[in-house]
């Protein structure tokens, strides 16, 4: 049997995106919602619920960086050229964001760097947003190299889909906070996350809207059969999320509304990948034009299938330990 290589890479970073996704969401979500906890010691229980594992969440960004990288080196030629600005911006705000982790416990003027935890978080949410909707737009490419001018990443379409990351990813902090915290600033963030899913689902449906339109491939693929049976399918699963989401809210439940909002992120993700396929750099390159060498792509095999579920494994062993409600009595470690 003889394996596609480069379809089964595209399909692990593909992955590691959706993980640092779903995982990061949620960390960077509670630094955009930093500015509204009512007190120091609700800053510090927000903060407190994703220490022990933040720096691990990222892991994801640099394993699907790395990845792009080294087996996909035409993509990642075209596409660093492209989203140069939005891309270093993310990365300087990480930085910033991380920083304010150590420091903000070590200083006496904790203002400042809740700033830079509060601007970070945002700056780099906005930041992933605007370059997805960049690159789902299209990039242009000539002689395998990106054509375009210094400013195309910038459109309403990309601060569109930028500021629904934000709104997105704030969401996945409330109901993070929902679930691991009690009394008062549940209940305030309970109240929030009602209102962050419905402006999420809303700026959903409206990206969705406007995403066939970007390129002609993706409007003949979600309208023209096998294609427009997706475009059923997929509105109908968000329909159901959003229904076990609002339900959970209602119902004071604190897992089914973490569990459903991140099932938003999921069914827009592959909502992405159907309008992508077999597009690596939309709308010319493919996965297998963008590719490397077979055997570079068999070497670097070798070391996924030990690496990724190690990463997996460590991954689930961090939040195993740190399951259950925060104490507020504790302090950072």
């Amino acid at each position: 049997m003889e394996f596609d290589l480069a379809f089964i890479w595209a399909g692990l970073i593909a992955f590691a995106v959706l993980v640092y996704v779903i995982l990061d969401g949620f960390d960077l979500g509670i630094g955009i919602l930093f500015p509204f906890g009512k007190s120091d010691g609700d800053r510090d229980l927000m903060m407190n619920s994703v220490a022990p594992v933040w720096d691990g969440n990222e892991t994801w960004l640099v394993l699907g960086g790395g990845g792009l990288f080294a087996v996909f080196p035409l993509a990642y030629a075209v596409v660093m050229p492209a989203l140069y600005m939005p891309i270093t911006l993310m990365l300087l705000a990480l930085v910033f964001r991380g920083v304010s982790f150590e420091y903000r416990w070590r200083t006496e003027n904790k203002g400042l760097w809740d700033a830079a935890f509060f601007g970070g978080s945002f700056v780099a949410a906005l930041c992933q947003g605007i370059a997805l909707g960049a690159l789902v737009q299209g990039i242009e490419v000539e002689g395998r190299a990106y054509a375009g001018g210094w400013f195309d990443w910038l459109t309403p379409f990309s601060v569109l889909t930028g500021f629904a990351v934000v709104v997105g990813y704030a969401l996945l902090g409330a109901t993070w906070l929902v679930l691991k915290t009690e009394n008062d600033i549940q209940i305030q963030m309970r109240g929030y996350a009602w209102w962050l899913g419905a402006a999420t689902l809303g700026l959903i449906g409206v990206v969705s809207v406007l995403t066939p339109f970007q390129e002609p491939e993706y409007f003949q693929r979600w309208f023209n059969l096998p294609g427009s049976l997706f475009s059923m399918i997929v509105p109908l699963i968000m329909l159901g999320l959003a229904w076990t989401f609002f339900a959970g809210v209602n119902d004071g439940k604190d897992l089914q509304p973490f569990v459903s909002a991140l099932g938003f992120f999921v069914v827009s993700f592959v909502g992405i990948g159907i309008s992508f396929y077999p597009m690596m750099v939309p709308p010319s390159l493919t996965i297998w034009e963008a590719a490397a060498p077979d055997s570079s792509l068999a070497f670097a095999l070798v070391g996924a299938v030990i690496l990724v579920p190690i990463i997996l494994a460590y991954t689930a062993y961090a939040y195993w330990v740190f399951r259950g409600k925060l104490d507020p009595s504790e302090g950072y470690h």
